[in-house]
Parts: structure tokens; sequence; C-alpha cells
């Protein structure tokens, strides 16, 4: 197909999980109208360009404690995205013979970074086990536990199962034992309420291009004010530049180097969009959607779904697994031949696949979010429909 004739066929984007698209009409004119007017180095001079370029990060800054709860915006340090939130916080905080509870639906950005401290500095990690559906209980945290226990890791939602893990109370145990909470809100932020005081988070890393509908190299991650992570990159901030040590204040300490204005700008608008729907009924529509589809995908034989099932809570996103068919086939018959963009393969958590039983085959996810609608739920059941259909002759 040439590319004249590819532009003219829609695409039913069904991967918002990995990053949403298309983004709200508000953050691509913030994104330009910071390229041509704010584009200066936020925090590295006086004069009003660059002033006001350290407006757009700040302004960013409240739009995000608002939608967090959060006290202080300068609690808050941007990063390129929700793993490099979560190796900061992973990082910055543990040290030698430090233990870790961790689950067993965790992305590789916090299994990765985890097994890398085990090798090089001898923490010691307990990955709680989840059912089926990829549910770990209070009562697991607790009972995984140990005295040298410094740090309770928790998936706020799968990206393969799209479970919601009670945070909550598992806040209240981590309070009460004096443990740190770091949430990994890669798949919840903008689509399901937190508030870090009351649910009793002290870091929550979270990524700008998803749910929060700003653009890709975007994210940050929420320190308590109790906390002092080791900075993981040194350099200019263009505070207290005569000192060799990296600045104590925040939210220099986490930022050093160039920060992306032009993205943050896109960030401003997506949080705003965001807090103008209300997360709540952001969620009820993408659950409504969730429903739909798992509803039409498990009256075809053949189909097995993942995670939570029917009328249970879960985020915007269904997997699963069709008999005798290889799932990056169907992604790719999905794509060439109905223009509809999922995510195949295993989703970089392994952990996850292993509780759902899919190590050896991965899994298909569709994924719904801004923009997505009945019709491309129903477009999506027929086309897994046909491809099951023609599998089966």
């Amino acid at each position: 197909m040439d590319q004249e004739n590819v532009e003219t066929v829609e695409t039913i984007y069904m991967d918002h999980a990995a990053t949403s698209w298309p983004k709200p009409e508000s953050v691509l004119e913030a994104v330009t109208e910071a390229m041509k007017h704010d584009s200066a180095n936020p925090g590295r001079g006086s004069h009003r360009m660059a002033v006001r370029a350290s407006r757009v990060l700040f302004d960013t800054r409240k739009m995000l404690a608002k939608l967090f709860r959060i006290k202080n915006p300068n609690d808050i340090a941007f990063t390129s995205n929700t793993t490099a939130a979560l190796n900061l916080a992973i990082k910055g905080l543990l040290k030698q013979g430090d233990h870790v509870v961790a689950t067993a639906v965790e992305h590789n950005s916090v299994r990765r970074p985890l097994e890398y401290l085990k090798e090089a500095i001898g923490i010691t990690v307990t990955y709680v086990e989840t059912d089926g559906e990829g549910y770990v209980s209070p009562l697991q945290i607790q009972e995984a536990i140990q005295p040298h226990t410094a740090l309770v890791i928790v998936n706020h939602s799968s990206n393969l199962l799209g479970t919601i893990l009670p945070v909550r109370e598992i806040g209240a145990i981590t309070r009460s034992n004096g443990i740190k909470l770091l949430v990994d809100a890669a798949q919840s932020a903008g689509i399901v309420p937190i508030d870090v005081e009351a649910m009793g988070i002290d870091m929550l890393a979270f990524p700008g291009h998803k749910a929060l509908l700003g653009p890709q190299g975007t994210g940050g991650l929420y320190i308590h004010p109790d906390i002092d992570l080791v900075p993981q990159l040194h350099g200019g901030t263009g505070s207290q530049s005569e000192a060799p040590e990296q600045p104590a204040i925040r939210p220099d300490r986490y930022e050093a180097g160039t920060q992306n204005t032009p993205g943050l700008a896109g960030l401003r608008a997506g949080v705003m969009h965001v807090l103008e729907e209300g997360v709540e009924q952001i969620y009820a529509k993408e659950w409504a959607l969730t429903q739909q589809l798992m509803e039409g995908l498990s009256a075809i034989e053949g189909i097995r779904l993942l995670g939570p099932k029917l009328g249970k809570p879960r985020t915007g996103m269904v997997a699963w697994v069709a008999e005798g068919i290889d799932p990056s086939e169907m992604g790719f018959i999905l794509d060439q031949h109905y223009h509809i963009a999922v995510r195949t393969g295993f989703h970089c958590t392994p952990l996850a696949h292993s509780m759902a039983g899919t190590t050896s085959t991965g899994a298909v996810r569709a994924s719904v979010g801004y923009g997505s609608s009945e019709r491309h739920v129903d477009a999506l059941i027929q086309a897994v429909r046909e491809i099951r259909g023609h599998y089966k002759l």
C-alpha cells in the first residue's frame, strides 16, 4: 500500500497502555506554543524567555500536585518516563542489606533495577505471588515483611492484567511498620483516583505520555518530603552553581540538565484535560469499554481472557490468548489487514505472564483510552472473530 493510501485509512488505535494517541488538540497547541515562545532554558537565566520557561515547569508541577493531592509541588521531580522515575526511587533509596517486598506483577522497570541491586550491593527481594487474576492481598504484603524491609513496591495496576491493587490498605500497613511505599502508577495515573497522603504513598512514579495525555519523554516521581534520595544524575541545575556537590533544594536535587520544556508544556495541557474531564468519569468510560470488549471476545470460541473477570474493577486493557494462533501473528494480521493497533508479546512483565500461565506464548493486549469508542471496540471484536474463524477452517 502506498503512502497516500495509508494516510487515508483510519487507524483504530488500541494501544493506549503503551502511549495514548491521538493527543487532545490542547496538548499539540501547548507544545507548539512552547517551541515558538518559551524554549529558553528554565532556571538558567533571568531574561523573559527563561522566566517563561521556568513558569511552564512550575505550572505543570502545580497541576500534577492538584491531581495527586500533593501538598508541595516541588516534591515532584520530572523525569523522562516512569522507568527513570522508578530507577531514581529504587537506586536512590536502597542500601546494602536492605530487604524489598514487591509483587509478582511488576514491570521490568521495577524488577531489573531490583535484580541489579541484588548483585551490585546485596539487597534481598521477596516477590509476593498473586492469584490468577493478578490480585495481591494486604495480608500477603504484611506476611512478607522482614526486620530489614526498607521498601514495599506495588504496581498500582498491572500492564498485562489490568488488575487494580489495594494501595490504600497496603499503605496503612507500610506506615504502621515504618516502611516506605513506592507505587508504580504507569497504568493508573489519570485513570484511577490517587491521593498520596490518604493512600500512604511515599513515592509515586508516573508517566506523562499515557493517560495523562502528554508527549513522550515526560514523567515524574513524587518524593515524600521526609525522604532524601541519592541523586542518579549530577550536573548543572542553575542553582548553587558555585558548590561542587549536587544542591539539596528540591526539585533541583533530582533534575540536573536542561528539562523538556515543550514536552512539559504539553503535559500541563494533558493534566488540565484530565482534571476537567474528571478521573472518576474517565475510569467509568474506560471500564464500560473494557466490559464491552470482554463480553465480545469471551463469546468467541477458543479465546481465553486474562485478568479480572467480567464486572470486576480494572483499568482499560484486555489481554487474551487464542487457541492455535500465535499472539504476534494475530497482532500482525490486526495491523496489516484491519488497521487495528494492539500490543503483543510479553509486555515487559514476565512475572505477570507467569502468574497468568502465558509464559510460553505471550498474549495480545488491547487497551482503550482517550478517543476510544464503542465503534472501535466492535471493530476489534469482529476482526478477532474473523481471524479466529479463518484459523478454524
